[in-house]
């Protein structure tokens, strides 16, 4: 691959524009899907948002959905697409392009986990009747959103579990001070619930375990950790708050996508 000299940044949220701002200090850049946008000639590279494709096919954005077409044509032959959860669809779209997946890298989650857990405990003190000092407080899944959930909860005070799966995913929880159970063990009297786990493991065995009281705040993306439809008729809260960097960072989680891109273009370009 050749150097890559511009970068287009197209759709999704703020999350893209700040992405694009970074990311200008060290390449010609643009930016479309946005009122203030700026597209003009040909890209050696494309960032697309974390949804890269919506369901009717075209890239999503603030000002409606972007046509692929219009995107392709204004990439050079060969160009690299950097995008969030590649899919089958959006490698039809992009046949003879090389896709890279920037949610799946390592330095990507770390990074993106300290906003995102700082964005649901906003959540949760906007929800909660009652402060976090002193709250009951479960975090399902003790990962790298997990681990920077219970490190800020336990500075309000909280009374922090976690629910975990496996001896080492304990010790890290004892480690932080966070009182370890196992996912059978899971229920109690907790005014909130964090889950990071991103399958299906609250069921309605285990909500039916909680008060009605109870808010439970989803960070994981579908098919989700909380199973809804059994919420929705058990009468429980769950509150949706995936994507929350963009949402409650956005400035820092762009600069998180950027940094990310540039490590992948140094992976997969040959500088001089």
């Amino acid at each position: 691959m050749t150097k890559i000299q511009r970068i287009l940044v197209a759709g999704g949220d703020a999350r893209q524009i700040y992405c694009e701002r970074h990311l200008s200090r060290r390449f010609d850049t643009g930016l479309t899907g946005f009122e203030n946008g700026r597209m003009e000639g040909v890209y050696d590279c494309l960032i697309l948002p974390c949804i890269p494709i919506d369901e009717n096919g075209s890239v999503p954005s603030e000002t409606g959905g972007i046509p692929v077409q219009k995107l392709r044509e204004s990439l050079a032959h060969g160009a690299l697409i950097i995008a969030g959860r590649i899919t089958p669809e959006l490698r039809q779209y992009f046949p003879d392009n090389t896709i890279r997946d920037y949610l799946t890298r390592e330095e990507f989650q770390l990074s993106n986990a300290v906003p995102t857990a700082e964005g649901a405990v906003e959540t949760a003190l906007r929800e909660l009747p009652v402060t976090l000092s002193g709250s009951r407080v479960l975090i399902v899944g003790l990962g790298r959103i997990g681990t920077s959930l219970a490190g800020i909860l336990k500075g309000f005070g909280a009374d922090v579990t976690a629910a975990v799966r496996s001896a080492e995913s304990a010790a890290k929880s004892r480690l932080l001070g966070v009182r370890p159970i196992c996912m059978e063990e899971i229920g109690g009297d907790c005014d909130v619930v964090f889950n990071t786990v991103p399958c299906t493991v609250l069921k309605t065995t285990q909500l039916e375990k909680f008060p009605r009281k109870t808010i439970f705040i989803e960070l994981a993306s579908p098919p989700y950790g909380i199973d809804l439809e059994a919420a929705e008729k058990g009468g429980f809260r769950v509150i949706k708050a995936s994507g929350l960097p963009g949402k409650t960072a956005p400035v820092t989680a762009g600069r998180i996508i950027a940094n990310t891109a540039e490590y992948i273009i140094s992976e997969e370009v040959n500088y001089e």
